[in-house]
């Protein structure tokens, strides 16, 4: 295993290139001396939105962003239009923002395109006006140009990147598959001074026998500290190549391999904080859970209250599982299932969630076989959930579909499937619900009396939608 300590911001002539990316929408793009940890009170909700790219492809144009006052979020008469009046965040694609603990601070890593996997700071001023502290760090070189990265714990920032090689007796069609190696990057960025500061790159420990069956780890996201800040928890998309078909090729001439049966539970690579030593694997009871648990681009693991680590099966499964703070191994006797919780007769999948305080957590999510995207407050130590009314909650917009030649349906993005992060201020929780190409509002829960106001007014474009509040 290579382990290095990686210290270099990024240099002038990248530097250089960021400054002439990126879309200002007449926010500042003056440096600012003003940056460090978030050691301000909290003054304002920033709310993102994603747009169309060129070819029309709904929300994967590029980022906005707008922030307001906790009392403009609950005025309903008050209204938002971020794509006219927003600040455009540096990225070719929708961005994967983060926020600091108090919401002064947004973090970003360019998403794909020639700056892709080049970390960006903010300072949020309100409004329009954010500044770009210009304290560049390009990552590029370890996690590639489309990195999967999160705010692990407050001030560190964790990105991760896996691929995986099959092993065949030949290339192309016919071949047999021999074994498969899984390999994983990590590289630690610190948000106060932002600056990479430990990297590594390993084989995914699965055992020789694990491998020669087809078990593999082609993606791997949202990685989160625990609270000892000693280990780092991340999820993984867990496949399995049926070992006993031969290849084939796709219409590109790739080879590809027909997927096995999965015996294995859900897994999480384990490895050492702050070394980004002894990796390792841990899995869940197969009988409890087999989805996988790496998400899309919401964060799906926080670490609760009681020191665990609850972890949801999104963005396709129902069940929050948690991983024990003494062990660091998963509770098999601990299974939060919403669709159980919900007493739903339809399967349920949770799109984001996010933990809040004592077993309490939000949870946005969609019914199968039913159009639109709900939101439950979740009691993790009950296992209850009590689901809350918001207008539009059965558009198609939220949901999405998928396309049909066959019938000449047309595929629509739902903005549940890129929702990125909920925010919270006190006992409130903010939750923008805007479906593709329609307004909305933002929501106001307070968690500890369940009451839901109907807030700011989100004004919305077609192909477009609200996916963030930090």
């Amino acid at each position: 295993m290579k382990n290095s300590f990686y210290k270099t911001a990024l240099l002038g002539s990248a530097l250089a290139i960021g400054a002439l990316t990126g879309c200002k929408k007449g926010g500042s793009s003056e440096a600012t001396s003003v940056s460090g940890p978030d050691v301000w009170a909290r003054k304002f909700i920033t709310l993102t939105a994603a747009f169309p790219d060129a070819t029309g492809t709904a929300g994967n144009g590029g980022t906005m962003a707008f922030a307001i006052t906790p009392e403009q979020a609950i005025n309903p008469n008050f209204e938002v239009n971020v794509f006219t009046g927003g600040y455009g965040l540096r990225s070719q694609r929708t961005a994967r923002v983060q926020g600091s603990v108090n919401g002064n601070f947004l973090y970003n890593i360019q998403y794909t395109g020639t700056d892709g996997g080049i970390f960006n700071k903010y300072k949020v001023e309100g409004g329009k006006n954010f500044v770009d502290t210009r304290e560049e760090v390009d990552t590029e070189p370890i996690l590639g140009e489309a990195p999967r990265w999160v705010v692990a714990a407050e001030g560190i920032g964790i990105g991760v990147y896996a691929s995986a090689t099959v092993q065949a007796s030949a290339a192309g069609a016919g071949a047999d598959f021999i074994d498969v190696k899984s390999t994983a990057k990590i590289a630690i960025l610190s948000l106060d001074d932002p600056k990479i500061t430990r990297q590594t790159e390993f084989t995914i420990p699965f055992t020789a026998e694990q491998t020669k069956a087809g078990y593999q780890i082609g993606r791997i996201d949202v990685p989160v500290l625990n609270k000892a800040k000693t280990k780092i928890f991340i999820g993984c998309n867990l496949t399995r190549t049926d070992v006993t078909k031969k290849s084939t090729v796709n219409t590109n001439g790739t080879q590809i391999w027909s997927n096995g049966t999965r015996e294995l539970g859900t897994a999480t690579l384990v490895v050492d904080y702050p070394s980004l030593t002894n990796p390792k694997l841990i899995y869940v009871d197969p009988t409890i859970s087999k989805t996988n648990n790496h998400s899309y681009r919401t964060m799906t693991q926080y670490v609760g209250t009681d020191g665990y680590v609850y972890q949801a099966t999104a963005t396709s499964g129902s069940q929050i599982l948690r991983i024990s703070s003494t062990t660091n191994e998963y509770d098999n006797s601990y299974n939060f299932d919403l669709k159980a919780a919900l007493n739903s007769s339809s399967n349920v999948s949770i799109s984001s969630w996010r933990y809040i305080k004592d077993g309490i957590g939000i949870v946005l999510y969609t019914v199968s076989g039913t159009t639109g995207g709900y939101l439950a407050l979740v009691d993790l130590n009950a296992k209850t959930a009590t689901k809350l009314t918001t207008d539009n909650e059965t558009d198609i917009g939220f949901s999405g579909r998928s396309a049909n030649t066959n019938t000449g349906v047309t595929a629509i993005t739902g903005a549940f499937g890129q929702f990125q992060n909920v925010a919270i201020f006190g006992d409130n929780i903010y939750v923008p619900m805007t479906p593709n190409g329609t307004d909305g509002n933002l929501y106001v829960i307070n968690y500890k009396t369940k009451q839901i106001t109907k807030g700011a007014k989100l004004k919305n474009q077609s192909g477009s939608f609200y996916l963030g509040a930090y």
